[in-house]
């Protein structure tokens, strides 16, 4: 099974799931909440319990082969040796604390069962290639000895690899399952509360409102909507299939080429990883991995995301003014501000977590809050819906107001017990249960998003295992650093073309894990900042979604569109060209990615960046204020080219050639305009 498989529901929705899968999943969610609000374990036993449910769920849902259903005698069997791993984990703790090393014969067999069942369950829920990519690492790890060169290291027997593997936490139970466990299970519980609660039908309602009747317009609810999913999903697949059964048939309707649409949707949905405050799991697992804190991150991300969507825009633009593609008459269009007065509510949360992460709290505290915060909303507001006075409506409010502002003071117990009260006031209240209906829906649908990215963080632990234990990031570095010594551009070609190679068969988070534990590290040799190395190889493992042959986000848009997924992908490539360059001008002007004292130096890479996506969107589309001829499109082209080059007047060049070609089209364009009149 791909990942376009289950992100297209392969396992069906988790509201349709037989109910003791239901009760399994609500059971995981739950765990997670109690270990993020209150710690009661250690961090070996949370890793090791997140995991073990990670199992459950994946082999009650998912079967060995085909579509249908697991066998459920199996099923039980496989789901609870996954979980009984978990509880090896903590009623041994203490043992195994002590005897760290020194396998026994019972730990030697618990390991093996544990690496075979995580294997198995990364091959039902993502396919094979992932899996393959692991085994060789594995492979290496077992018989490294016997290759030739530096690729050879002193050998390690089974139970070695096992110890290293399948405890403590370097193998499994490493930190991309630690992240998983942590903040990104509750970012996605967060995003799943917020779409049951309508948040979605929000963002597209008021995409719709203020860009539906605009010029070409369908495709800029597309691109908006999706910028604004990115907010709080950061799943670019899943973004595809929900936004884009909406926004795909809205553009076709209006005179989009089917392909275009395919990829307007595509690479705006795959942008959303790229878009803060939450952006993808990547993002946590890179805060993690290289020890800063998130909002470095996010803040490194902001101008390239908004580069990004700007370029998207400014393609669905020129092409809508191409092929005179109006909007919808705008008595169709909902009001924006009229969705925003009616679902106004669920911004809060939104917008604290943006405080929160901003102003430099953890992760997990801001992730704890938003979920918390967003549960006290959607109850507060199906109870103060069906008061009719108005004065108890904003007492209800202010006192709303009042909570979010002593959330830092308040233990989380107090913050449990209003949970509480709310949940007990719905289930008295007329509608009330419908609610609480809605909450425990979240709670499923989180577990089952979390599935897919829980099993890839799982299993690439095998590789980080590996590589600690081997050395062998240092050979793949030292062969990167050889070729770069004398060509950081050659180096970062390699990089781009080895992220976009493993993007063919594995998600982004292990895509980002590998390349970042091989790649990146030479690239920090080689001067480029820490941040930048790791976001360019984070950006060029989601664009390998878009890039053909595989496209996995085009290949989810094609059955929506109609159209072919590899069509689809060759727009997506030209649509979204200032992700493709935006990391290459980062890595040689930091002050891209604010990673620099210049506020002036920022702005100026700004400037050239949206001038080139400027230059870049007229060349490929082909027109501005009128077809552009064919050496129009050639200077238009190469005048981009010459704004990312770090070379000495290359961007005087640039911005010359630009200006001067923009100029003479615009006045060949006015002086035809009497001519057609």
């Amino acid at each position: 099974m791909s990942e376009l498989q289950q992100e297209q529901g392969l396992a069906g929705s988790a509201a349709n799931w037989p109910k003791a899968l239901f009760y399994v999943a609500l059971l995981f969610s739950t765990y997670q909440i109690i270990m993020a609000a209150f710690h009661p374990v250690s961090s070996q036993v949370l890793r090791a319990g997140h995991v073990g449910f990670l199992l459950m769920v994946v082999y009650l849902c998912f079967p060995a082969k085909g579509n249908g259903r697991p066998w459920q005698p199996l099923a039980w069997v496989l789901a609870l040796a996954g979980m009984g791993t978990a509880f090896y984990q903590w009623y041994f703790e203490g043992d195994l604390i002590q005897r760290s090393g020194d396998l026994t014969t019972l730990d030697f067999y618990v390991g093996i069962v544990l690496i075979v069942l995580v294997f198995e369950a990364a091959r039902r829920v993502m396919g094979i290639a992932l899996p393959i990519i692991c085994a060789l690492f594995l492979a290496y790890g077992l018989l490294g000895q016997y290759l030739p060169g530096d690729l050879a290291h002193r050998g390690y027997a089974l139970d070695q690899m096992v110890n290293q593997l399948a405890f403590g936490t370097e193998g499994l139970y490493g930190t991309p399952t630690y992240v998983s466990a942590t903040y990104i299970f509750l970012f996605i519980l967060f995003g799943a509360f917020l779409e049951q609660a309508g948040m979605i039908k929000l963002f597209t309602d008021f995409a719709m409102g203020l860009f539906g009747h605009k010029l070409g317009g369908p495709a800029k609810v597309s691109v908006v909507s999706s910028a604004l999913m990115g907010t709080i999903t950061g799943s670019g697949v899943a973004n595809v299939v929900t936004t884009g059964q909406f926004t795909i048939p809205l553009m076709k309707r209006f005179g989009y080429r089917p392909a275009f649409a395919g990829g307007v949707e595509a690479t705006s949905s795959m942008g959303s990883q790229m878009m803060p405050p939450v952006m993808g799991a990547v993002a946590f697992i890179m805060a993690e991995t290289i020890n800063v804190p998130f909002i470095e991150i996010a803040k490194a991300a902001l101008i390239p995301a908004l580069l990004y969507f700007g370029s998207v825009f400014w393609m669905v633009h020129l092409e809508a003014k191409r092929a005179d593609l109006k909007g919808l008459p705008k008595e169709e269009c909902p009001s924006a501000w009229a969705a925003v007065r009616q679902r106004w509510f669920l911004l809060i949360p939104l917008f604290v977590l943006v405080y929160l992460l901003f102003s430099g709290r953890t992760p997990l505290f801001s992730g704890m809050i938003g979920l918390a915060l967003t549960a006290i909303v959607i109850l507060g507001s199906a109870i103060i819906l069906r008061v009719s006075s108005f004065a108890l409506r904003i007492a209800f409010w202010i006192a709303l107001g009042v909570l979010c502002a002593g959330f830092f003071q308040l233990g989380i117990g107090v913050i449990f017990g209003v949970i509480a009260a709310l949940v007990a006031v719905c289930w008295f209240i007329k509608g009330g249960r419908d609610t609480l209906v809605i909450c425990l829906h979240a709670l499923v649908e989180g577990a089952r998003h979390a599935v897919p990215v829980g099993i890839a963080c799982t299993l690439v632990g095998v590789i980080i295992g590996v590589v600690s234990l081997t050395g062998v990031a240092s050979t793949f570095a030292g062969y990167i650093l050889a070729v770069g010594e004398n060509n950081l551009f050659l180096s970062l070609i390699l990089t781009m073309l080895t992220c976009l190679v493993l993007g063919m068969g594995i998600p982004t988070i292990p895509n980002y894990i590998i390349t970042s534990s091989i790649a990146a590290p030479a690239l920090l040799d080689l001067g480029v900042p820490l941040i930048v190395s790791h976001m360019f190889v984070f950006y060029f493992g989601i664009l390998a979604d878009l890039t053909p042959p595989v496209a996995l986000a085009c290949f989810a848009a094609a059955p929506i569109a109609k159209e072919t997924g590899l069509k689809i992908s060759m727009w997506a490539v030209r649509i979204a060209i200032a992700g493709f360059v935006v990391p290459f001008m980062a890595v040689y002007n930091p002050a891209l990615m604010m990673q620099g004292d210049s506020l002036w130096m920022t702005a100026y890479m700004v400037l050239k960046a949206g001038f080139a996506i400027c230059l870049w969107g007229v060349a490929t589309i082909g027109y501005l204020q009128r077809p552009l001829a064919w050496w129009e499109r050639m200077l238009a082209f190469a005048a981009g080219a010459t704004l990312i080059m770090a070379l000495p007047i290359t961007d005087e060049i640039g911005f010359g050639i630009g200006i001067l070609l923009l100029a003479q089209h615009l006045i060949r364009a006015r002086r035809a305009r009497p001519a057609l009149a």
